[in-house]
């Protein structure tokens, strides 16, 4: 090789990488979290989106405001938050009402109170349109990302619930907590076109894997979950967990209401409310296997993952570290109040430009 061609060939494969690395370290992680996220319970966060910063520890940020609550009257359950980098808005809805909000300006551009309130959306890849469930009523709202417009509405009667959006965004999961049934939606004509299951109870949270083969479910009255197969539409496994007690719990009524695949679906995490702890399965093999189990500060009631996979997210406000098992850090606001929360959302900038946007469900992003 002569020797220009050699320094040339060189200095690309020296550059580039340092380059790829030098735009990474450009780009800013935040952690959105909608409050009250647990109830209307205002001791875990106040009222507002909390924002953190995933790449400086989790530290604080700021708060931006959403809706003020009236003196002499209670605070609105935040039911769900999404957010799409390529339209640059963050929605939050809550039983009564769906907002949005500019990520720019962090200003509310609308508010509409849906005919039968709001309940957990989900959002369109392309941020054009979110799939909203009534309050546990019969009918999700399918509504225009940028007017907050209904487009169609879908009739399940199934007490809507849980919503989960595919990766191509062809397809809509719809989960109604009265029914053992899991609804599917054809994203382009806003039809329902088939269901999985049935469940073994009416189905809870719940989440997808990236190549929408298999749904992970949990279900009334069940300590584990339940797998079903989103080609054929049946159940494959019935997964209990042992070696735990299976007693009351403070919210959702539900033995293990929060389940999440980590981004490389390797691990599935469970939750469980009367012992207070996650439950973590390897799901490299079938049906998963249990792994351990991590104690919590509090009941949880949902886990998420970050967008890398390096950090847990259980609704109570403790982030641990996904490879290690190890907790990282346990968030509190601006006032020093323990945060907890069951709907948040990774949102990525590059400067001030939102680039890349997470999901509040843990779903599983292996295509």
């Amino acid at each position: 090789m002569r020797r220009r061609d050699f320094l040339a060939t060189t200095s690309a494969a020296i550059t580039l990488p340092f380059l790829r690395t030098i735009a990474a370290a450009a780009e800013r992680h935040l952690l959105y979290i909608a409050e009250p996220g647990i109830r209307n319970y205002q001791e875990y966060g106040g009222v507002g989106v909390l924002v953190y910063d995933i790449s400086a520890g989790h530290t604080f940020v700021k708060r931006i405001p959403t809706w003020t609550v009236p003196a002499g009257q209670e605070a609105e359950n935040v039911k769900g938050v999404v957010a799409s980098a390529k339209t640059g808005r963050l929605y939050v809805s809550t039983i009564k009402r769906l907002g949005c909000i500019d990520l720019a300006t962090e200003k509310l551009v609308w508010d509409k109170e849906l005919e039968g309130g709001c309940d957990r959306m989900a959002i369109s890849p392309d941020g054009r349109v979110l799939y909203v469930p009534s309050f546990e009523g019969p009918h999700w709202n399918v509504v225009d990302g940028a007017s907050g417009a209904v487009i169609k509405k879908i009739v399940t009667s199934s007490g809507a619930h849980n919503t989960v959006f595919s990766l191509d965004g062809s397809r809509v999961y719809l989960a109604g907590l009265h029914s053992p049934l899991l609804t599917v939606a054809d994203a382009r004509t806003h039809t329902v076109i088939g269901t999985i299951g049935p469940f073994a109870n009416s189905i809870r949270p719940f989440t997808v894997n990236g190549a929408q083969t298999l749904c992970y479910v949990n279900v009334d009255d069940l300590l584990g979950f339940e797998i079903g197969d989103l080609r054929t539409g049946k159940k494959l496994h019935h997964v209990e967990i042992q070696g735990f007690e299976k007693g009351p719990v403070k919210r959702h009524g539900c033995p293990s209401h929060g389940i999440g695949l980590t981004p490389d679906e390797r691990e599935l995490w469970v939750s469980d409310g009367h012992n207070g702890a996650m439950h973590v399965f390897d799901n490299t093999v079938m049906p998963p296997k249990l792994l351990t189990t991590l104690k919590l500060r509090d009941q949880p009631g949902w886990v998420t993952f970050s967008m890398d996979g390096r950090y847990a997210y259980p609704s109570t406000g403790e982030i641990f570290d996904v490879k290690t098992k190890k907790l990282v850090v346990a968030l509190k606001d601006e006032t020093g109040r323990e945060v907890g929360s069951e709907k948040l959302v990774e949102i990525v900038f590059d400067g001030t430009r939102p680039v890349r946007a997470g999901d509040q469900f843990g779903l599983g992003y292996k295509r």
